[in-house]
């Protein structure tokens, strides 16, 4: 697929803007504003919160997103998103773990800080389970759950849990090589270790793969390591047919990160998902728009209209 980045791939976001969450801190979130006022996410006017998957930066995520969503209902929503604990230049350092939870909880305070009564959570690989978890632990926020390329458990096979076992393993040395300045280094190594073991989604624009590096490297390794090992423990088999908000799902049907097999396990364990099948990868919400957006706009639609 064809990349077509020029100048700043983010140039579309909304804004950032500085906010304060209790005992944790500020924190610099993108949010294009409320419309009319309001911070209530009505149907007509509805809120969208954008969560994203695991090592990337918000913009990283989302970068082909914001403009053709901004323009979904003539741009009459409110799109709020940020960087998640320990990921990109302005993730929370704060807090004293970096937890799927953790990760939900700082959902709810930022929509709490922003005023935000109920949202549409969209979640994308990680971002997925964080949604889950934001669903589960904050049910009067969440209107509407738009799941992509992500699953209700992680750590299944023998090699996946083998995967996870590794990042629990690498926390101590990144947090070695952090505390004496050598962070560049640690990310250096964890992407030798990666490329080797699973490869490297890359496009044919050098600059925007420079800038990927950057957004990744610009997170927290030691922290970014302990949210992974802690996603390979997350299931929510048990409890997801008991999600009461309307939902769907964005399943990547030649998906080798999240095997598209448990993204299938995840429609099935919904108890009413809408479902979007996209004939690509689990780099599609950056490398295929063309199939990604159409899908996301659909389950919107669906979502929205069933609330």
């Amino acid at each position: 697929m064809t990349s077509a980045f020029a100048g700043d791939p983010a140039v579309a976001a909304p804004p950032w803007r500085r906010i304060e969450l209790p005992e944790l801190g500020p924190i610099e979130v993108r949010d294009s504003g409320p419309l009319h006022g309001s911070g209530n996410g009505s149907a007509d006017e509805p809120t969208i919160l954008l969560l994203h998957g695991w090592t990337t930066s918000t913009d990283l995520n989302w970068c082909r997103t914001y403009e053709p969503l901004a323009r979904w209902r003539d741009g009459q929503i409110r799109i709020v998103t940020w960087d998640h604990r320990a990921h990109g230049a302005r993730g929370l350092r704060t807090g004293t773990t970096a937890l799927i939870d953790d990760l939900a909880d700082d959902t709810a305070a930022i929509a709490g800080a922003l005023g935000i009564e109920r949202a549409i959570v969209v979640g994308y690989s990680m971002g997925g389970a964080v949604a889950q978890a934001t669903w589960r632990r904050h049910p009067d926020l969440v209107a509407g759950l738009v799941l992509g390329a992500t699953a209700a458990r992680f750590g299944v096979s023998d090699g996946q849990r083998q995967d996870f076992t590794l990042m629990d393993r690498g926390i101590g040395p990144a947090r070695l090589l952090e505390s004496v300045g050598c962070s560049a280094l640690a990310w250096r190594a964890a992407r030798w270790f990666a490329d080797r073991h699973a490869g490297r989604a890359a496009t044919d624009d050098a600059s925007f793969d420079d800038w990927a590096w950057s957004e990744t490297r610009s997170g927290v390794l030691s922290r970014v390591l302990a949210v992974g090992h802690d996603l390979g423990g997350f299931d929510a088999t048990d409890w997801l047919c008991e999600v009461d908000v309307p939902h769907a799902v964005l399943v990547c049907n030649d998906d080798d990160i999240v095997p598209t097999v448990r993204q299938r396990e995840l429609v099935d364990a919904l108890p009413a998902p809408f479902v979007y099948e996209m004939a690509t990868d689990h780099a599609a919400c950056v490398l295929r728009p063309d199939l990604f957006i159409p899908a996301l706009t659909a389950a919107l639609d669906e979502v929205t209209a069933a609330r």
